[in-house]
């Protein structure tokens, strides 16, 4: 079991989504997302999403992301967050993200 002092050692914050490019060249399709934190910053995150979700339609949308993970670098990408989701019955990453629209940069508790 995690306690309470781990969870708070993870930084979930919200953030928008600014800009989505393609990502050829990694292994798995996957998107290259610009994140928005607010005062944390805008962050760069690679993530397997291509099966729900179109480009054009995740500009603006938030998102919850862990933000003080170590940067990855994924096929010459450096991913500074990792954006979070949960599997679908289908096994495709169903995004975690706020029913109403939240300050950018805001923690998750």
């Amino acid at each position: 079991m995690a306690s309470f002092d781990e969870f708070l050692a993870i930084e979930l914050r919200a953030g928008t989504i600014v800009e989505v490019a393609p990502f050829p060249e990694a292994r798995k399709p996957a998107y290259q997302l610009t994140i928005d934190f607010g005062e944390f910053g805008i962050r760069k995150s690679s993530a397997q999403i291509t099966t729900l979700y179109r480009a054009e339609e995740l500009v603006g949308t938030q998102v919850m992301a862990v933000t003080n993970f170590p940067a990855k670098r994924i096929a010459g990408f450096v991913s500074e967050v990792l954006v979070c989701g949960v599997n679908d019955a289908d096994g495709n990453v169903v995004l975690v993200r706020p029913d109403f629209p939240v300050t950018n940069g805001s923690r998750l508790y």
